[in-house]
């Protein structure tokens, strides 16, 4: 969320609850919410890092608000995000590590696993085609999340059918 709050601050400055709903805003229902705890609590330990500088504001009818801004060290540090390039493709699959290990406890049964955790990802399938459906059709960013999620969602329904294929050549 780090990340995220800087390029959000490098537009213009905000206060806390604005970033809350600039986020909800360009990513839609699809993304998990932001909780305006957790942004204020990030946003502290940005100010504190000198990556932002925030300055209380008097409201008249309201308690003050802190209005946040980039800071030149901020900029960098968005700049640098922007130059890396995103993780590998992952490795250290919790799924995979519970199949690997399942012959050697006698604890569950490998297709077992394979098919409960196929239902999870058809379930979880059908309820991004559900939010798709929902989300306003303008926000594209929102849609190219849903899109990119279901696409994850059916590669790895077909690395599960490989698994089962494999576990079953092996019986």
């Amino acid at each position: 969320m780090r990340l995220s709050l800087l390029a959000l601050l490098a537009r213009r400055p905000a206060h806390g609850y604005e970033l809350k709903q600039d986020l909800e805003q360009l990513l839609g229902a699809a993304y998990p919410q932001p909780n305006v705890g957790q942004i204020y609590v990030t946003l502290s330990r940005l100010e504190k890092s000198g990556l932002i500088a925030g300055e209380e504001v008097e409201q008249s009818s309201r308690p003050n608000k802190k209005i946040y801004h980039l800071t030149d060290a901020g900029r960098e540090a968005l700049r640098a995000w922007y130059e890396e390039t995103a993780d590998e493709p992952r490795v250290r699959d919790e799924f995979f590590m519970k199949l690997a290990l399942a012959p050697q406890t006698g604890l569950a049964d490998q297709i077992a696993l394979i098919n409960k955790q196929r239902r999870q990802y058809l379930n979880t399938m059908r309820d991004l085609s559900k939010l798709a459906a929902a989300e306003d059709r303008d926000n594209r960013v929102s849609q190219l999340l849903i899109e990119g999620a279901m696409l994850h969602l059916q590669a790895d329904l077909d690395w599960l059918e490989r698994c089962q294929e494999e576990l079953e050549e092996l019986e």
